[in-house]
Protein backbone atom coordinates (compact mmCIF):
# COMPACT_ATOMS: atom_id res chain seq x y z
CA UNK A 1 0.00 0.00 0.00
CA UNK A 2 2.86 2.22 0.77
CA UNK A 3 4.20 1.14 -2.22
CA UNK A 4 1.64 2.73 -4.13
CA UNK A 5 1.42 5.81 -2.53
CA UNK A 6 5.52 6.26 -2.63
CA UNK A 7 4.86 5.81 -6.74
CA UNK A 8 2.27 8.47 -7.21
CA UNK A 9 3.97 11.11 -5.47
CA UNK A 10 7.26 10.12 -7.34
CA UNK A 11 4.66 10.23 -10.56
CA UNK A 12 3.00 14.03 -9.32
CA UNK A 13 6.81 15.36 -8.72
CA UNK A 14 8.15 14.33 -11.83
CA UNK A 15 4.58 15.54 -13.79
CA UNK A 16 4.83 18.87 -12.06
CA UNK A 17 8.67 19.40 -11.99
CA UNK A 18 8.18 18.35 -16.06
CA UNK A 19 5.22 20.59 -16.46
CA UNK A 20 7.36 23.95 -14.88
CA UNK A 21 10.50 23.43 -16.46
CA UNK A 22 10.76 25.52 -19.45
CA UNK A 23 14.05 24.41 -20.57
CA UNK A 24 11.81 21.16 -20.71
CA UNK A 25 9.89 22.39 -23.84
CA UNK A 26 10.99 22.64 -27.42
CA UNK A 27 11.19 25.65 -29.13
CA UNK A 28 8.97 24.26 -32.03
CA UNK A 29 6.53 22.96 -29.76
CA UNK A 30 3.45 25.40 -29.16
CA UNK A 31 3.62 25.96 -25.03
CA UNK A 32 0.67 24.11 -23.39
CA UNK A 33 -1.88 26.48 -21.33
CA UNK A 34 -0.17 26.74 -17.54
CA UNK A 35 -3.18 27.10 -15.80
CA UNK A 36 -5.09 23.68 -17.27
CA UNK A 37 -1.92 21.80 -16.43
CA UNK A 38 -1.84 23.64 -13.04
CA UNK A 39 -5.73 22.36 -12.44
CA UNK A 40 -4.62 18.58 -13.71
CA UNK A 41 -2.11 19.04 -11.21
CA UNK A 42 -3.57 20.08 -8.54
CA UNK A 43 -6.27 17.02 -9.37
CA UNK A 44 -3.74 14.45 -9.11
CA UNK A 45 -2.98 15.48 -5.59
CA UNK A 46 -6.22 15.23 -4.23
CA UNK A 47 -6.96 12.01 -5.88
CA UNK A 48 -3.05 11.02 -4.26
CA UNK A 49 -4.41 12.13 -0.97
CA UNK A 50 -7.65 10.65 -1.07
CA UNK A 51 -6.22 7.76 -2.05
CA UNK A 52 -3.96 7.72 1.13
CA UNK A 53 -6.63 8.66 3.43
CA UNK A 54 -8.42 5.22 2.49
CA UNK A 55 -5.33 3.43 2.67
CA UNK A 56 -4.69 4.76 6.14
CA UNK A 57 -8.26 3.66 7.29
CA UNK A 58 -8.26 -0.05 5.67
CA UNK A 59 -4.71 -0.15 7.03
CA UNK A 60 -6.34 0.48 10.53
CA UNK A 61 -9.25 -1.99 10.02
CA UNK A 62 -6.62 -4.49 8.63
CA UNK A 63 -4.31 -3.99 11.79
CA UNK A 64 -6.83 -3.79 14.50
CA UNK A 65 -10.11 -5.25 13.58
CA UNK A 66 -13.10 -4.83 15.75
CA UNK A 67 -13.49 -7.98 17.01
CA UNK A 68 -10.28 -7.91 18.49
CA UNK A 69 -9.55 -4.16 18.88
CA UNK A 70 -8.86 -2.56 22.85
CA UNK A 71 -8.20 0.76 23.38
CA UNK A 72 -7.17 3.01 26.68
CA UNK A 73 -7.53 6.36 27.15
CA UNK A 74 -6.94 8.65 29.93
CA UNK A 75 -8.44 11.95 31.12
CA UNK A 76 -8.04 14.42 33.85
CA UNK A 77 -10.58 16.30 36.12
CA UNK A 78 -9.16 19.43 38.06
CA UNK A 79 -5.65 18.40 38.84
CA UNK A 80 -5.12 20.46 41.83
CA UNK A 81 -3.92 17.23 44.02
CA UNK A 82 -2.78 15.72 41.65
CA UNK A 83 0.64 17.09 38.70
CA UNK A 84 0.58 13.56 36.66
CA UNK A 85 4.19 13.04 35.09
CA UNK A 86 4.05 9.34 33.49
CA UNK A 87 1.72 6.85 33.45
CA UNK A 88 2.51 2.96 32.44
CA UNK A 89 -0.22 0.52 31.81
CA UNK A 90 -0.06 -3.66 31.68
CA UNK A 91 -2.17 -5.73 30.49
CA UNK A 92 -2.59 -9.50 31.36
CA UNK A 93 0.95 -8.66 33.28
CA UNK A 94 2.85 -7.95 30.01
CA UNK A 95 3.82 -4.43 29.89
CA UNK A 96 2.19 -2.30 27.16
CA UNK A 97 3.01 1.40 27.47
CA UNK A 98 4.93 3.91 29.12
CA UNK A 99 4.22 7.54 28.41
CA UNK A 100 6.01 10.09 30.22
CA UNK A 101 4.44 13.88 29.62
CA UNK A 102 4.92 17.17 28.66
CA UNK A 103 3.90 20.55 30.07
CA UNK A 104 1.89 21.09 26.91
CA UNK A 105 0.80 17.91 27.06
CA UNK A 106 -0.89 17.67 30.81
CA UNK A 107 -2.57 21.66 29.93
CA UNK A 108 -4.44 20.19 27.01
CA UNK A 109 -5.52 17.07 29.56
CA UNK A 110 -6.74 19.80 32.42
CA UNK A 111 -8.83 21.55 29.54
CA UNK A 112 -10.52 18.97 28.81
CA UNK A 113 -8.66 16.33 26.21
CA UNK A 114 -8.64 12.81 25.90
CA UNK A 115 -5.45 10.92 25.25
CA UNK A 116 -5.29 7.67 23.74
CA UNK A 117 -2.48 5.97 25.12
CA UNK A 118 -3.01 2.36 23.75
CA UNK A 119 -4.65 0.34 20.77
CA UNK A 120 -4.04 -3.04 20.31
CA UNK A 121 -5.78 -6.55 20.15
CA UNK A 122 -6.63 -9.08 22.53
CA UNK A 123 -8.45 -12.40 22.15
CA UNK A 124 -11.51 -13.05 24.08
CA UNK A 125 -11.64 -14.17 27.63
CA UNK A 126 -10.94 -12.39 30.80
CA UNK A 127 -7.96 -9.46 30.89
CA UNK A 128 -6.40 -7.49 33.77
CA UNK A 129 -5.58 -3.97 32.87
CA UNK A 130 -2.69 -2.22 35.39
CA UNK A 131 -2.58 1.44 35.05
CA UNK A 132 0.49 2.78 37.26
CA UNK A 133 0.36 6.85 38.09
CA UNK A 134 3.46 8.76 39.19
CA UNK A 135 3.65 12.20 39.65
CA UNK A 136 3.67 15.41 42.50
CA UNK A 137 0.63 14.47 45.47
CA UNK A 138 -0.64 16.97 47.75
CA UNK A 139 2.47 18.61 49.92
CA UNK A 140 4.43 18.38 46.64
CA UNK A 141 5.98 14.85 47.55
CA UNK A 142 6.00 12.45 44.96
CA UNK A 143 3.29 10.26 44.38
CA UNK A 144 2.61 6.59 43.03
CA UNK A 145 -0.76 5.11 42.47
CA UNK A 146 -2.18 2.42 40.74
CA UNK A 147 -5.78 1.17 39.75
CA UNK A 148 -6.49 -2.33 38.04
CA UNK A 149 -9.64 -4.07 36.31
CA UNK A 150 -10.23 -7.03 35.18
CA UNK A 151 -12.53 -7.04 31.80
CA UNK A 152 -14.16 -9.39 29.76
CA UNK A 153 -12.88 -9.02 26.18
CA UNK A 154 -16.11 -10.07 23.77
CA UNK A 155 -15.90 -9.88 19.66
CA UNK A 156 -16.91 -6.06 19.98
CA UNK A 157 -14.21 -3.18 20.32
CA UNK A 158 -13.49 -2.95 23.83
CA UNK A 159 -12.93 0.96 25.18
CA UNK A 160 -11.81 1.77 28.43
CA UNK A 161 -10.65 5.31 29.62
CA UNK A 162 -8.47 5.61 32.90
CA UNK A 163 -9.44 8.80 35.13
CA UNK A 164 -7.63 10.94 37.72
CA UNK A 165 -10.12 12.80 39.87
CA UNK A 166 -9.83 15.15 42.73
CA UNK A 167 -11.69 14.42 45.33
CA UNK A 168 -12.50 17.45 47.44
CA UNK A 169 -14.23 15.86 50.68
CA UNK A 170 -10.74 13.67 51.37
CA UNK A 171 -7.85 16.19 49.38
CA UNK A 172 -6.70 13.50 47.78
CA UNK A 173 -6.71 12.48 43.60
CA UNK A 174 -8.65 9.58 42.79
CA UNK A 175 -7.67 7.08 39.71
CA UNK A 176 -10.66 4.75 38.30
CA UNK A 177 -10.59 2.83 34.75
CA UNK A 178 -14.06 3.15 33.30
CA UNK A 179 -15.39 1.11 30.67
CA UNK A 180 -17.25 2.54 27.74
CA UNK A 181 -20.42 0.67 26.60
Amino acid sequence: MKKIISIAFVLLISFSIQAADPLNQTSDAPKPDMRGLDNKVQNLKKEVLGLNRDLFILEEELLFPATSQVAVFLSIDVGEFFKLDSVQLKIDNKNITNYLYTEREIDALHRGGVQRLFVGNLKVGKHELVASFIGIGPRGREYKRGSTIIFEKNTDAKYLELQIIDSEARHQPEFKIKEWE
